[in-house]
């Protein structure tokens, strides 16, 4: 009797990993196959793959699950390729209901698309946050018309959810905890991100111009209506990575990056800082990228709810050191920190700013602030947030468009 259910089990186990095999390459196969316009349809239940699924060159596909809990692709193992799903070249692809785990790298890429969108999707790394962990779960980079809805995102090694060097840009009714930065929005023009919640990461939403990029310059961005609490996960990005300087304890960062609105926002608990506002020169990374601009301008933070708990600084590293050693604010971390670094260029010949260069502050509940003067080695913080109460004109709302 003992010898049949042995036999049995080793025929179940056998099927199984024939089957898990021959979902490679049916999945592979689909999406080679795809004509466009086709819907691909994905089972219920757990796949696993050991390589990545890739999609180019393809115009108004959809890929479906059966629903983020019933369609799951795991690549725990993974041993070719970097990322889950990646699409390139294509056209108004879309990628619903379905669960991404524990690839090598990215979940899912997606390269030169014009028309993505991930609705209903999870991607994740199951186990704990470490940084072995893939660097993004959603991960578009260099397209447009993105439109990221109702997804989760955890475990990320650099960001949840991450939009880079991409245009007309909406990422709204999203999770993303456990990630180094929730939601990321990099050197892009025209995003709007709203109605998320982004917690338990190590920076919540991160807002950066960085150098060395195609897409030299990022902006008309809106973040607005979000809750971004309790980011005070200790980071875990690999050395060397830009986010990998992100302190513990960030509400919202943002990096070198022109016209930005953050606004309605609850912004609470996030022990180190509510929003800071910095220049590149703030990384001490070297600048060899002369098409790049530094300086954070033109940016409005404006009737937003700021909580934060009455302890130190928990950011660690140069940045932590800077805090708890030379500017010594012990509990009393204002919730808006600005670096002070101006563009010598957007003062007049008396040293005022140009007004469509200004840093503006107003009407945020509950809020303190601090102007760091980075520039003059901290020599004249100050308090006073008067010199930045002004506005500007609202930025511009994001149309994500899909084209027939």
């Amino acid at each position: 009797m003992k010898s049949i259910f042995f036999t049995l089990l080793f025929c179940c186990l056998l099927a199984t990993a024939h089957a898990q095999g021959d979902a490679q390459k049916r999945f592979q196969k689909a999406l080679i196959m795809a004509e466009d316009g086709e819907v691909i349809t994905l089972d219920e239940g757990t796949f696993r793959f050991t390589g990545s699924l890739s999609m180019d060159g393809k115009k108004r596909v959809t890929i479906r699950g059966k629903g983020q809990q019933k369609t799951i692709l795991n690549f725990k193992g993974q041993t070719e390729g970097a990322e889950g799903i990646r699409v390139d070249n294509s056209e108004n692809i879309t990628i619903e209901d379905l669960t991404i785990q524990d690839t090598k790298g990215d979940c899912i890429k997606t390269m030169n698309v014009n028309g993505i969108t991930f609705r209903n999707v999870t991607v994740e790394w199951t186990g704990l946050p470490g940084p072995d962990n893939g660097s993004y779960g959603l991960y578009p980079v260099q397209c447009q018309n993105v439109l990221i809805e109702n997804c989760t995102a955890m475990g990320a090694s650099d960001a949840g959810i991450y939009v880079g060097q991409s245009k007309n840009i909406i990422v709204r009714k999203c999770r993303a905890t456990h990630n180094v930065a929730g939601i990321e929005i990099e050197n892009s023009l025209m995003a709007d991100v709203y109605d998320n919640d982004a917690y338990d990461n190590t920076g919540g939403i991160l807002i950066f111009d960085l150098p060395d990029l195609v897409q030299k310059r990022g902006g008309n961005v809106r973040v607005f209506n979000n809750r971004i609490t309790n980011n005070n996960y200790p980071n875990f990005a690999p050395k060397g990575n830009i986010v990998a300087k992100v302190p513990a304890g960030t509400g919202v960062m943002v990096l070198a990056t022109n016209q930005v609105e953050i606004f309605g926002n609850e912004i609470r608990k996030n022990n180190s800082i509510g929003t800071s506002i910095v220049s590149y020169y703030m990384t001490e990374n070297p600048l060899k990228d002369s098409a790049y601009y530094p300086y954070p301008t033109a940016i409005s933070v404006h009737d937003n709810l700021y909580e934060r708990d009455p302890v130190r600084f928990v950011g660690k590293g140069r940045i932590g050191q800077l805090f708890r050693l030379k500017l010594r604010f012990g509990k009393r971390v204002p919730d808006i920190v600005y670096d002070g670094i101006v563009d010598p260029k957007v003062r007049s010949a008396s040293g005022q700013i140009r007004p469509d260069a200004r840093i503006c502050i107003r009407n945020n509940r509950n809020a303190t602030f601090v102007n760091l003067d980075a520039g003059n080695n901290f020599r004249n913080l100050s308090r006073d947030v008067g010199p930045y109460d002004c506005t500007h004109t609202p930025l511009q709302e994001t149309v994500v468009r899909r084209e027939p």
